[in-house]
Order: C-alpha cells, then sequence, then structure tokens
C-alpha cells in the first residue's frame, strides 16, 4: 500500500482556488434574477378604457373589478351583489375604485355605483387607462 503518494498529493492542495465558485454562484444568482421577472401574477385580466382627463389616486381603495364577462371581483375573489353588499356595509369609509373592462356591461357598473350610493359612500372612482 502507498499511503505516502496520497499524502503529496494533499499537501500540494493547500490552498482551494474559489473563483470557478464564484462564477457559478454568479451565474445561478443571474439566472434566477432573470427568471423571476417571468413569473406570471395571477391576477384578472381587465381591458381599461381610455381616458383624456384621468387623475391618479393615492388613497388605499377597495378594488372591485368587473371582467368581460361582467363577473364581479372584489380584491381578485368572485362576488355576486349581495356579497358586494356586505362587503361595502363593512368598509363605508374607503374609497371604491371600479376596474371594469371596456367589453363589460354599462349595466353592472351602474348596478355596483348604485348600490355604493344607496350605502352612502361617496367615493366611487373608475380606473381607465391615459390616452396617448
Amino acid at each position: 500500500m502507498r499511503f505516502k503518494r496520497h499524502m503529496e498529493l494533499e499537501q500540494g492542495l493547500r490552498q482551494i482556488d474559489i473563483a470557478p465558485l464564484i462564477d457559478i454562484v454568479f451565474q445561478l444568482l443571474i439566472f434566477f434574477m432573470l427568471t423571476s421577472n417571468f413569473v406570471m401574477q395571477p391576477g384578472i385580466r381587465v381591458n381599461l378604457p381610455k381616458a383624456v382627463t384621468s387623475d391618479v389616486i393615492a388613497e388605499e381603495s377597495l378594488i372591485i373589478s368587473v371582467s368581460a364577462e361582467n363577473v364581479i371581483y372584489i380584491e381578485d375573489k368572485i362576488a355576486t351583489l349581495s356579497e358586494l353588499k356586505l362587503q361595502l356595509k363593512d368598509s363605508k369609509n374607503r374609497p371604491v375604485l371600479i376596474k371594469s373592462d371596456r367589453r363589460s356591461s354599462l349595466g353592472r357598473v351602474v348596478e355596483i355605483w348604485d348600490i355604493c350610493r344607496d350605502l352612502g359612500i361617496s367615493n366611487v372612482n373608475i380606473a381607465t387607462n391615459q390616452k396617448e
């Protein structure tokens, strides 16, 4: 048995070169940074109408979305009109933001607006994109 040969090999490797390790870690960091940008966020697809006069809302609003199929969502959860009434009763002091798809029914938006007015909510806004 020649243990001496292995001992000489180990004594020759007193320093470990970490440059390749740093390169691999850097490449992994870049890979994960790039792929995290491509992760799709779940949400409701709404094509907002365009308007010339639109302002930015700075307050925290209760977001009510109406899809193109006239389905109502409260904070990304499907709701009926009765559930909408209960939710709006609980949050009377919060302003309401209605995000309605441009292909949705105007009647559905008016129903939501009427529910807000019946409950005494005066700060109701409709989300739009700025016209270019």
